[in-house]
């Protein structure tokens, strides 16, 4: 009996704990660059996963009250507003490196983020996944929603013994209720292809689609950045021509590697693009996040693009699976102006940051373009001073 009395105790300390969590009360960090502004917690986390996805509650088949399914991570998740809730398509990764996608929502997209009942199930193509994850959400103006995500696969041709060589597809997948899921095909590439997001509008009466081609599962290689490909069925999607609209350079922020976060926002100035760039330092490959935009009547034509990042892992960010990283597939832009920007710190955890339309149009279009070495860093602060002697004069 007493055995009992303290399974049911401890039964109820973690439902209490869990919803203390999830209620907690979210609030923006008091220093902020004028961008955006950072909110002090973590949107979710492994400890936000449903109970009894991790706990069997059966005294008779677990006595000790064991998790059974643990969750290792919550992280790179694409974001949507649906039927007026926030919604993030979370990778949860557990114990076992397997990921696998749930929905989450919000009422407010800052806080109160909860799981639905299961996580979603993604069917599978004619060669099963080991691994799917980092979802982009795209609402098509076709009516449909889109998942775009990473399909992995061990690669065959690996020598024997080398049980790390993988392989990276576009998985595509389609929905309009974010239960019941449509796969189609892989996208098909002559390269593999990682963070590929569709584009919300037809352009040329075609489905357009941002790549990332690169020779290798981790290493881009030849791939010279973030790609444009126009696909006349989505349903079979092929790449026939591929055209890169957002290039890599050396020294930059992105001269490993760079990728599309979630699809692009349509202003009146342009789509805004959020995007990830990766450099090699000596804690190993660093993550950041930054912006572009390009032309509204050529999605596919740079014109703007401010150097550096945007933002980049601060304090206990910079910890987690695999530290120093930032990344983001999801944010949501409000009708009111409002933008929802959703990343994952260290592989580990999802964060919230807000900014408006205005503000992030007028950071891509009057921050300077980098121009690739020191010198011209200088002259661009040295001409920043001149500017504002008036102004410090005037105080």
């Amino acid at each position: 009996m007493k055995k009992m009395i303290d399974l049911i105790e401890r039964k109820k300390a973690l439902f209490e704990k869990q919803e203390n969590l999830l209620s907690r009360i979210n609030i923006p960090e008091k220093e902020n660059n004028g961008i955006y502004i950072r909110y002090k917690n973590p949107v979710l986390t492994r400890e936000h996963v449903p109970l009894c996805w991790r706990y069997d509650f059966n005294p008779a088949t677990n006595p000790y009250l064991m998790e059974r399914i643990g969750v290792n991570a919550a992280m790179n998740s694409g974001a949507l507003k649906w039927e007026g809730k926030y919604i993030l398509a979370v990778r949860v990764e557990g114990l076992d490196r397997k990921s696998f996608f749930a929905i989450a929502e919000s009422p407010n997209g800052i806080d109160n983020f909860r799981f639905w009942e299961y996580p979603v199930v993604m069917p599978e193509t004619d060669e099963p996944d080991t691994n799917i994850y980092d979802m982009r959400l795209t609402a098509h103006e076709d009516g449909y929603i889109y998942g775009l995500f990473c399909a992995e696969r061990k690669n065959p041709d690996a020598p024997a013994g080398d049980l790390s060589s993988a392989l990276a597809f576009a998985g595509i997948a389609r929905t309009k209720d974010l239960i019941h899921w449509e796969r189609f095909p892989d996208l098909k590439s002559k390269s593999q292809q990682r963070n590929v997001v569709l584009h919300p509008e037809f352009v040329n009466g075609k489905y357009a689609l941002y790549t990332r081609p690169q020779d290798g599962f981790i290493h881009a290689g030849n791939g010279g950045g973030i790609g444009w490909v126009l696909v006349d069925d989505i349903r079979n999607a092929e790449i026939k021509e591929e055209k890169i609209i957002d290039r890599r350079y050396y020294h930059t922020i992105k001269e490993v590697k760079n990728g599309e976060g979630p699809h692009p926002i349509k202003t009146g100035k342009g789509w805004l693009h959020l995007a990830h760039g990766v450099r090699a330092c000596a804690a190993g490959l660093r993550y950041v996040l930054y912006l572009y935009m390009t032309s509204l009547e050529d999605p596919s034509v740079l014109i703007a693009e401010p150097s550096g990042y945007f933002m980049a892992p601060v304090g206990e960010e910079r910890i987690g699976d695999v530290s120093n990283v930032l990344f983001s597939n999801g944010w949501i832009a409000d009708e009111d102006g409002k933008v929802f920007i959703y990343y994952a710190s260290s592989d580990t955890r999802m964060h919230v940051a807000t900014s408006t339309i205005e503000q992030l149009i007028d950071y891509c279009m009057n921050t300077p373009r980098d121009g690739l070495c020191s010198v011209a860093s200088v002259k661009e602060i040295i001409s920043l001073i001149d500017r504002n002697k008036y102004y410090f004069n005037s105080i």
